[in-house]
């Protein structure tokens, strides 16, 4: 085979897009014509597998010698060429957890690794903290460990080193401490031969594998039924060898079916992700062998012997059937979707000449299926992403970047809370929407039945129990009258408008993550093109964007199955990479590089060049010519310091460093800016080896024909209501004829709505090229109107819309905080809010990023509008920022927390306010890092910020911040200024792109619209809340109480006293401790966080998170109490530590949960090792802590026992035994060390935690909750986090 493609050779050839709902074919035929088909994904009354049974179809029908294939009977192949395949299964077996039975083997210490993952939770809200459950059943501890020798043997001498080396030999090099109080037994660290591994970075393999012990664990794995093995150690990606070692050990046993090695399936850094996709390779390739097995058993012997079976790997490529791993495969589907419009829609805009007068729009793809709808982005390259999360796992390989929203046809339609609520829960294939004759639920797909832009009588006859009937529109009809009698908010509203209603808000959440794909990486949304393709896609395009402000829409002739037909033309793809560490580019002192010095130049060539040939020679061997290879060469590439790496493609620029010239042109345009001063680094080499699939030529000039005549006449319901329309069949339509809206538009398996004002051209290939009319200012309640007296009154679609934008808006601004931030805490982990503000200070919608922040907010920014507003001072002017961070005179929670607020003025009035809080790392103090464990006044923990203007006529005011960061008298100032004034920046730019998009909100709607819709939206909000309580009232009583305390004995007492009649309630805090000579002080905005977090999981449903939640409840904090201390006391624990507690009294109150570790409740078990309540940030991966910092991780897992027992059991804390490889200062604040977290209900208090030093002689020493002091090398510190409460008597 010379090429990718092979057309007209007399053979048919099938590109199949097994979905979650329908199952698309692509068919070139033998005589090199297409066609497609159509088919239900899941029909077990009919056909076993859906794939199979469209070929079958296909073949039975168009078999050239009239060869009938009847259903029952192996397919006959001897006409077939090709197949190639996306395909669901591993998606659905992962979402399922339907895999193959399978172990984990890890280094000792770690086995627990993959369950903390990185201890976030999803939804912050879940008391429950559900989390998907691990793929492994089993777990092997493999007694091995490799460490890497750079921080260890900096500043030795060699002969030290060698003495090291030669101490593995001869001497017991294991250092074992046991005690009533502490065991472990680790081989020493640093001791033993150095070894270069792959990345250049020397290792030092500690301990090497037993291989007998190997055996015997592995059989007893295979005794239990274990089929499966996923195998990965601590830097296997530098050292592969114990991996290796094991494999084939594995492999000798003949016991399991699959044996994956993680430096084999992605070898990159992060033992995390890489665990996970290990597994993820270990756990669904056998479900895809399994697959495949059932799916030839449709087929006579010829299809694996003649036939090429090609699958579509996540990256957009396509590989042998035999190369296919379960990694590879979640994004198989969706894959095919973007190859496609990518070939189909990204080509210039011609004139009637044929000549080329635009360059092409860069396209989003608007893939909108049966049970989600997926959204990416294409301008002239695919765009990858190397880390993405899917179903809890984390998937370290090439995939598409492609942005998923549970909103597609099948999404069920709910009126909750009154809002408008449209999935995430799915009908799917089976039973599907009410329309489907399945008995199923109502869904987006019955709305647009009932609209009519959905035709019956257009769509396949394949539903009921005989596949001969069409949908079922009286159905679909009963049911949202059904829906409209059960619910208030459907009151007043015909069944046609409830319809509508939920397809506006399906189209906004649909609408939001393109949003986010485009304007948080910078790009112009309104510059690109809409690509709509999949069964349900083209019925919601042109509205869409039309609200993105979109003006151009491409509907492909085969959209209704342009996945399938974008594996026709699918290149094929061999990727090969190498971990990395290598310097790119040394920064010199004029902010540039020097362009002399070229650090890899000696290894990097050689490398790429090697990976190049292995993929070369992969393609070949799959039989494609030499000739047709392309390779194309990257290096993954970051700034010295930084984790974001980026994959930058080798350049044709003349530049003497290219690959660096490109990586700061693209870190500049995702960041927004550039670090001068340090070196670029290689992570890794990667190249991907391609035969470039079949290519379109670029259309040809259409003539004008004017408007074609129309099929018939129908009746559709727009937004003014029912509408006349034309109708056309797509096969009538011939190049140059143009449709004005509105009008239908059947194709052979789609349906396209074109809205009221868009025009459709037909090109020469027979797609269809749409102008989306937009609307002008005064079509909208724009903001010329704003003068009238109208009252807007709350609609609960409009409502339910307006809380899709805020929120949107809001975390757009954490985008692009955490894009345009530098420091690990902000970029990384991820420690910080960002929230929309009425013009007087009241919260509208906080994003819900860290927990402890929700709430706090608004007191910080009515603080800045009483101060600046006051008297004698300068007042609030266009082109000022503030900042502040004092917990108790500026509505802050702790000093490390810098708040940045601004004002957006509109017509010289302020409409809105925007903030952004985030943790700076360093801000001064006694203490590096701004948390002293031991601090009791404020001025010990840092600089103080009251009130400043950050920006001041629009001019950032350096001088003035830095000033206070630095100059703090008798305390040191920040240690990291250059990175505070970096963050300040970047919060600035937060709040930038939130007022831009506000003011696009305001230019859309109108100002009073949209300041009517702040306060409907806390409105609504507070009557969720109200609610609540009054539930709780009515089954609990009117008044609630509990106390709990802190590990000093102070008491943290909340009464709770409940109008039945109205849902107002008193949060009384009277019984509270004094303040304390400590920092465990929590200023007031730290308790209206943690109670407006509780309220808000206590509502147990998706509401709107503002101020509202807050609006029911008084509260009565004592002064000079913990909780409301003096304005100089140390608050830096309050934040952290408090706040947890201040939560465990409110749900104790409430009989919620137990108390937090995290604590069981009445219907479930607590989660282990995961954060909980107010905190949510990243912990480190233990390969990039020790690669980063002079530490060797000596075991993470899970501290067995440590949650209360009971009924549900509370979850487990953590043990983390930490080693430094060179003297350091560690610090540590915390809680719970001496009082036990409460059980509830007749449960069993969890086990308080433990900080222990380990000796170098083996004494151990509990060094308490909170300590600051050295720890030398050869001591390790132990730190166990306390439990979870159990719920319930263990005997009920």
């Amino acid at each position: 085979m010379a090429g990718a493609t092979v057309d007209g050779d007399g053979k048919f050839h099938f590109a199949v897009d097994r979905g979650g709902t329908f199952t698309d074919l692509h068919c070139t035929l033998p005589d090199g014509s297409e066609i497609v088909s159509k088919l239900l994904s899941v029909d077990p009354s009919n056909y076993d597998d859906a794939p199979t049974e469209g070929i079958r179809r296909i073949l039975n029908e168009y078999d050239p010698n009239g060869k009938k294939h009847p259903r029952g009977e192996a397919v006959d192949t001897s006409l077939i060429g090709s197949i190639r395949m996306g395909t669901t299964v591993a998606t659905n077996a992962l979402l399922e957890r339907e895999g193959e039975r399978m172990g984990l083997v890890i280094t000792k210490g770690f086995k627990d690794l993959l369950q903390i993952n990185n201890q976030t939770r999803s939804d912050i809200f879940d008391l429950t903290c559900k989390a998907p459950k691990v793929l492994y059943e089993e777990v092997v501890e493999v007694d091995e460990r490799v460490m890497l020798a750079e921080f260890f043997d900096e500043g030795k001498s060699q002969a030290t080193i060698d003495l090291l080396e030669t101490q593995s030999l001869e001497e017991d090099v294991q250092q074992n401490v046991s005690s009533r109080y502490y065991t472990s037994k680790w081989p020493k660290a640093g001791v033993g031969k150095r070894i270069r591994g792959i990345t250049g970075e020397k290792v030092i393999p500690l301990c090497s594998p037993d291989p007998d012990a190997i055996r015997n664990s592995l059989q007893s794995l295979a005794e239990k039924g274990i089929k499966s093995l996923a195998i990965v150690f601590l830097h296997s990606y530098v050292y592969p060898e114990h991996e290796i070692l094991v494999g084939d050990i594995a492999k000798s046993m003949n016991c399991f079916t699959e044996i994956s090695l993680s430096h084999e399936v992605m070898s990159m850094v992060k033992v995390v992700p890489r665990g996970f996709t290990v597994s993820a390779s270990a756990y669904l390739t056998p479900k895809i062998t399994e697959y495949l097995a059932g799916f030839t058993k449709g087929f006579d012997a010829g299809l694996m012997n003649n036939v090429r079976l090609d699958f579509m790997k996540s990256d957009g490529g396509l590989t042998p059937v035999n190369d296919f791993g379960g990694h590879q495969a979640i994004l198989s589907g969706p894959a095919g979707g973007v190859v496609g419009y990518a070939k189909t829609s990204y080509r210039p805009s011609l004139g009637k000449d044929g000549t080329e007068i635009t360059k092409p729009l860069p396209v989003i793809g608007f893939d909108m299926g049966g049970t989600s709808t997926d959204v990416s982005r294409y301008d002239g390259t695919l765009e990858l992403v190397f880390e993405t999360t899917t179903a809890g796992v984390s998937i370290q390989a090439p995939q598409l970047d492609i942005h998923t929203v549970a909103a597609g046809g099948g999404s069920r339609l709910f009126l909750q809370n009154g809002l408008f609520v449209v999935g995430p829960e799915s009908a799917k294939a089976h039973p599907g929407p009410i329309c489907y004759r399945k008995n199923g639920y109502l869904a987006v797909t019955d709305a647009n039945v009932v609209l009519g832009r959905v035709i019956p009588d257009h769509f396949p006859n394949i539903f009921g129990p005989n596949e001969d009937e069409t949908l079922d529109l009286a159905g679909a009809r009963e049911a949202f009258q059904k829906l409209k009698m059960e619910n208030a908010e459907a009151d007043g509203r015909s069944v046609e408008e409830l319809a509508y209603g939920f397809i506006q808000v399906a189209n906004e959440a649909m609408c939001r993550p393109i949003r986010n794909l485009t304007q948080m990486r910078g790009f112009d949304i309104t510059s690109h093109a809409l690509a709509c393709f999949g069964g349900a896609g083209p019925q919601h395009a042109c509205a869409m964007a039309r609200a993105l402000g979109i003006k151009k829409v491409f509907v492909h002739r085969y959209g209704g199955v342009l996945s399938a037909y974008g594996l026709s033309m699918a290149d094929a793809c061999v990727e090969e990479q190498e971990p990395a560490k290598e310097v790119y580019a040394v920064a010199n002192s004029g902010g540039g590089f020097d362009e002399n010095i070229d650090p890899s130049a000696s290894t990097r060539e050689e490398r790429l060049e090697y990976l190049a040939k292995k993929a070369r020679l992969s393609l070949m061997k799959q039989g494609y010519s030499e000739d047709y290879v392309v390779i194309e060469k990257y290096l993954n590439m970051r700034y010295q310091g930084t984790d974001n790496a980026i994959m930058i493609k080798e350049s044709s620029s003349a530049s003497a460093l290219p690959y660096a010239e490109k990586f700061v042109e693209q870190y500049h345009r995702e960041f927004g800016f550039e670090l001068d001063g340090r070196d670029i680094l290689i992570d890794d080499f990667r190249v991907r080896g391609l035969v470039v699939g079949k290519t379109l030529q670029t259309p040809a000039a259409t003539p004008q024909l004017g408007s074609p005549t129309p099929a018939g006449k129908t009746k559709a319901y727009f937004e003014n209501g029912w509408e006349e329309v034309s109708t056309y069949n797509m096969e009538d339509l011939k190049p140059g004829h143009t449709i004005l809206g509105p009008a239908i538009i059947f194709q052979s398996i789609s349906i396209i709505v074109l809205e009221i004002g868009c025009v459709a051209a037909v090109t020469s290939d027979g797609d269809l090229d749409i102008d989306v009319a937009q609307l002008h200012s005064n079509d909208a309640a724009s903001v010329a109107n704003d003068g009238c007296e109208t009252e807007i009154i709350e609609d609960p679609v409009q409502l339910s819309i307006f809380a899709h934008r805020f929120m949107g808006i809001a975390e757009q601004m954490g985008r692009t905080l955490a894009r345009t931030a530098i420091s690990v805490n902000i970029k990384e982990r991820l420690d910080f809010s960002c929230a929309l503000f009425t013009s007087d200070g009241g919260l509208v919608a906080n994003a819900p990023h860290i927990p402890v922040h929700l709430g706090a907010m608004q007191s910080a920014v009515r603080f800045q509008v009483e101060y600046w507003n006051a008297e004698g001072r300068e007042g609030i002017k266009e082109g000022d920022v503030f900042v502040s961070n004092h917990p108790q005179l500026a509505g802050g929670s702790h000093l490390p927390d810098i708040t940045v607020i601004t004002p957006i003025f509109h017509e010289g009035n302020i409409i809105f306010f925007v903030a952004s809080r985030g943790h700076h790392s360093d801000i001064g103090g006694v203490s590096p890092g701004s948390m002293p464990p031991h601090s009791v006044n404020l001025k010990e923990e840092g600089a103080s910020i009251v009130a400043f203007k950050l920006v001041k006529d629009g001019k950032f005011q350096e001088e003035g911040i830095t000033d206070i960061l630095v100059n703090q008298g008798d305390v040191p100032g920040t240690r990291n200024l250059k990175d505070n004034l970096s963050d300040l920046r970047a919060q600035v730019a937060a709040n930038n792109s939130g007022i831009r998009l506000l003011h696009e909100l305001v230019h859309e709607n109108g100002l009073k619209k949209v300041e009517a819709y702040m306060h409907f939206i806390q409105h609504n909000a507070e009557m969720a809340v109200r609610n609540m309580l009054k539930e709780f009232a009515s089954a609990h009583g009117t008044r609630a109480h509990s106390i709990d305390y802190m590990d000093d004995g102070t008491p943290i007492e909340l009464t709770i006293e409940i109008d039945p009649k109205t849902g107002s309630a008193c949060f009384d805090f009277e019984g509270t401790g004094p303040q304390i000579l400590g920092n465990l002080n929590a200023p007031p905005a730290v308790t209206y966080s943690a109670v407006i977090y509780s309220l808000r999981s206590l509502v147990g449903q998706d509401i709107p998170l503002n101020q509202g939640c807050l609006a029911p409840i008084e509260f009565k904090i004592p002064s000079y109490s913990l909780l409301n201390p003096s304005d100089d006391v140390g608050v830096v624990g309050g934040n952290v530590l408090t706040s947890q507690r201040v939560v465990d009294v409110v749900l104790k109150a409430f009989k919620a949960c137990a108390a937090s570790g995290a604590g069981a409740g009445p219907t479930w078990e607590g989660r282990s090792g995961v954060h909980t309540h107010c905190t949510n940030t990243r912990i480190t991966d233990p390969e990039i802590l020790e690669r980063r910092y002079p530490v060797l991780l000596r075991r993470f897992g899970l501290r067995k026992g440590s949650g209360g027992n009971g009924k549900h059991k509370g979850g487990d804390g953590v043990i983390r035994e930490i080693e430094p490889l060179r003297p350091l200062i560690m610090s540590i604040l915390s809680e719970r060390r001496t009082l036990q977290p409460y059980g509830l209900n007749g449960g069993e208090p969890a086990m308080t935690g433990k900080n222990l030093l380990v000796k170098k002689d083996g004494v151990v020493l509990n060094i308490g909750a909170k300590r600051s002091g050295s720890l030398n090398v050869g001591e390790r510190l132990v730190i166990e986090t306390p439990g979870g409460g159990g719920y319930g008597k263990a005997t009920d």
